[in-house]
C-alpha cells in the first residue's frame, strides 16, 4: 500500500498566537487510510502520510493503541514509539523519525480497520470540542514543551503497572490534539489528566511497596 495523502490544508487560515495552516482532522485521515487499504499497512507508510504533522498524529495513534485492551507487558513494546516520538519533539526535531524495524512493522488491512473503527469515533467526539483558543506558547516553544510532558507520560505508559497506562495515554492524546489546533483550554485539561495519572500510578506503587514491606516484616516475625 502506498499512502499519498497530505495532512495540511493550506486553504484554511487561523488567527491566533503561533498561527499556521489548520490541519485536516486526524480522524478523517485515519479513516481514509483504513478505507483505501488494499494490503498490509506499515508504520513507515503512516508516518509518510502524516507529513509535517507527524509528531501530533503519531502521538495520538500510538496513545490510542495503548488505550485498547492488551495482555500484561504489552505496554513495554507499544509505549516505546511514544518515548521515541516525544523525545524527538523535546529535542526540537522538525520531523518524526522511527527506526527501520518499527517503520517496517505492519498491520493487516483488517487489523488496521478494526483499530480505527474503535479509535476514530472517540477521536471524532474529542475533535468536535477542539478549536484554536488561549494557546500560551509560540510555535516551536509549544512543541518542545508538549514533547517534554508527553515524554514523561510516555515513560509512565511503558511501566508494567496493571491498568496504569490508560490515564497517561489518554493525557497524551489530549496533549497532541491541543497541539494540532493550538487549543490552550484542552492543553490545561490534558495537564490535569496527566497529573491525575501520575497520582494514581504513585498511589499504586506506594501501596505495592507498603504491601511488600508488610509481608516481609510478617515473614521475619
Amino acid at each position: 500500500m502506498t499512502v499519498t495523502m497530505e495532512l495540511n490544508d493550506s486553504s484554511r487560515k487561523t488567527r491566533f498566537k503561533g498561527a499556521r495552516p489548520r490541519p485536516r482532522r486526524l480522524s478523517q485521515l485515519f479513516r481514509e487510510i483504513a478505507e483505501t487499504a488494499d494490503g498490509p499497512i506499515s508504520i513507515g507508510e503512516l508516518l509518510d502520510a502524516m507529513g509535517d504533522r507527524s509528531f501530533a498524529a503519531l502521538l495520538i495513534f500510538f496513545s490510542a493503541i495503548n488505550l485498547l485492551p492488551w495482555p500484561p507487558g504489552a505496554t513495554l513494546i507499544l509505549g516505546a514509539p511514544l518515548v521515541l516520538i516525544a523525545g524527538q519533539m523535546t529535542w526540537g526535531a522538525r520531523r518524526a523519525w522511527l527506526p527501520r524495524p518499527i517503520r517496517a512493522k505492519t498491520f493487516t488491512a483488517e487489523q488496521f480497520r478494526k483499530a480505527i473503527d474503535r479509535i476514530a469515533p472517540r477521536l471524532e467526539q474529542l475533535e468536535t470540542f477542539v478549536k484554536p483558543r488561549y494557546w500560551p506558547f509560540w510555535h516551536t516553544q509549544g512543541e518542545r514543551i508538549v514533547g517534554f510532558i508527553a515524554l514523561f507520560l510516555a515513560l509512565v505508559v511503558t511501566a508494567p503497572i496493571p491498568l496504569g497506562n490508560w490515564l497517561p495515554a489518554f493525557a497524551i492524546v489530549l496533549l497532541a490534539l491541543a497541539l494540532t489546533e493550538r487549543d490552550g483550554l484542552l492543553f490545561w485539561m490534558a495537564m490535569a489528566v496527566g497529573a491525575l495519572a501520575v497520582l494514581v500510578v504513585a498511589l499504586v506503587l506506594g501501596s505495592a511497596a507498603f504491601l511488600i514491606n508488610f509481608l516481609w516484616a510478617q515473614s521475619g516475625a
